[in-house]
């Protein structure tokens, strides 16, 4: 098949599609194109050899490569991988298979994928991972994503028109109905429980039990009893035999949350229950078969982990079969307004009380926020001004009585002049507060302007201004 580019001869960044199926191919890149537009030219390569010819030649940003495709220079799928990963000087490498293979997703993420992705794929949601993927891998400045797509709002528990949820949803669609691991990544606050729910209701087992066991929350000489239960008398206070949740789980879903906290020495017990389908509770000898799906959930970044040693490698790969990363409320603030007024419609309701809208300065800081609890954090932050005003519409009044968090991050009240401060020299919050000022002024009241210039976000003045405000209204 020919190589054939689409988009600007400008455009921002480059992918390569590897995709020897003719018809497949230019459906994918049609829709990738439309999806794109002019930020990504796209050229394609029929096969392996082929591919690696155009990556001598040039580089590119992201390489979407067909398992299949990739058999004209080696039968093993993880060893092509691994040759075009080479070749890819930094790439990101996206593999693509048929089917949710165990054996194929865990040979392309050990041969350096930053992603395994099941085909057929949705041109707006594959748009959307591309750009997660750039942000997380520092490539965001070549590769300026924005699908054009809508969506659904809404999704088995999660609030989110955005192409990242899209995308998302889409993942939780695909994969629900497999039994292979699914291993959920993002930061404290993301919902790792809502997906892991949404995973279980949505396939075949959902009939069953999802078992969830929080690995940070139970000491580490319980939890070994706690995952696989205890026999009679295998220890002080064990007067009766006790399943654990594995075994509860039988036939549904087992759900590790916060699984980068085990314990070393029950990781290795896990890997072989993972490897084995069988389980021996504490204190006995003989084995269980139990037949569970498992799904893992971590706020902290599994590589480093096992830099540190603190996660066996092995694991990570048994476990890493099918990723999902959520993505922080931050890189998604076309949603935030749509969680808050989700939030207040659901909280008004149990407290009784009728509450309008949200004034738009109000709506302005809670879209231009950092929210680094993510959703969790303004979930709780509209419930509190739920609990402690009356209704109407929400002013900033009542979001800076209940914005604790914000409270807690202003800079403290200027002290009392010291007696051997020479003249001149203005407190630190002062010095900041003209250099902040200075900025805005300099382009012209533009406060994204002024804080794209001084490298902070514009919540970061907003927050500081207000801190201000009160000192001076104090002062």
């Amino acid at each position: 098949m020919a190589t054939h580019n689409r988009g600007n001869s400008e455009a921002q960044g480059r992918l390569l599609l590897i995709e020897g199926d003719q018809r497949h191919a230019q459906l994918l890149v049609d829709t990738l194109a439309e999806t794109l537009g002019e930020s990504v030219r796209i050229s394609l390569a029929d096969g392996g050899r082929q591919g690696s010819e155009l990556l001598r030649q040039g580089a590119f940003d992201v390489i979407l490569a067909d398992l299949s495709s990739l058999r004209d220079i080696s039968e093993r799928s993880d060893d092509a991988v691994g040759r075009l990963v080479k070749l890819a000087d930094g790439a990101l490498v996206i593999a693509l298979s048929d089917g949710a293979s165990v054996s194929a997703a865990v040979g392309a993420m050990r041969a350096g994928a930053h992603d395994y992705v099941v085909k057929p794929l949705n041109g707006a949601a594959m748009a959307a991972r591309i750009g997660e993927l750039a942000q997380r891998h520092g490539k965001g400045g070549a590769l300026k994503l924005e699908a054009r797509s809508e969506g659904l709002a809404d999704f088995a528990g999660f609030i989110g028109a955005s192409s990242a949820m899209q995308f998302v949803y889409e993942q939780i669609g695909r994969i629900a109905t497999s039994s292979a691991p699914v291993f959920i990544t993002g930061e404290s606050g993301t919902g790792k429980d809502v997906c892991a729910e949404a995973l279980h209701g949505r396939g075949p087992r959902a009939g069953k039990r999802m078992v969830a066991i929080n690995c940070a929350a139970i000491p580490r000489d319980l939890m070994e009893s706690e995952l696989f239960g205890v026999s009679r008398g295998a220890f002080t206070g064990a007067h009766d035999d006790r399943k654990g949740a594995a075994e509860l789980a039988d036939g549904g879903t087992l759900f590790l949350d916060e699984i980068g906290e085990m314990d070393l020495s029950l990781q290795s017990k896990l890997l072989r229950f993972l490897q084995t389908g069988t389980l021996s509770r504490v204190g006995e000898a003989g084995v269980r078969h139990v037949n569970v799906r498992v799904i893992c959930a971590t706020n902290r970044n599994p590589m480093q982990l096992i830099t540190e040693k603190k996660f066996r490698e092995d694991l990570f790969y048994r476990l890493h079969v099918l990723p999902i990363h959520l993505p922080p409320l931050r890189q998604r603030p076309s949603d935030i307004m749509l969680l808050a007024r989700h939030f207040l419609a659901r909280y008004a309701a149990e407290e009784h009380k009728q509450f309008a809208g949200f004034a738009p300065d109000v709506a302005s800081l809670l879209t231009a926020a950092e929210w680094p609890g993510n959703v969790r954090q303004l979930q709780n932050l509209i419930r509190r001004m739920v609990v402690m005003f009356d209704g109407g519409d929400i002013t900033l009044a009542m979001l800076n009585a209940a914005d604790i968090e914000a409270r807690a991050a202003q800079p403290p009240a200027e002290p009392a002049p010291r007696p051997d401060r020479r003249p001149g020299v203005l407190p630190m919050w002062r010095q900041e507060q003209r250099i902040i000022e200075d900025a805005i002024a300099s382009f012209g009241g533009n406060v994204s302007l002024a804080a794209a210039a001084l490298e902070i976000s514009p919540s970061t003045i907003y927050r500081k201004r207000q801190g201000w405000a009160d000192m001076a209204a104090t002062g």
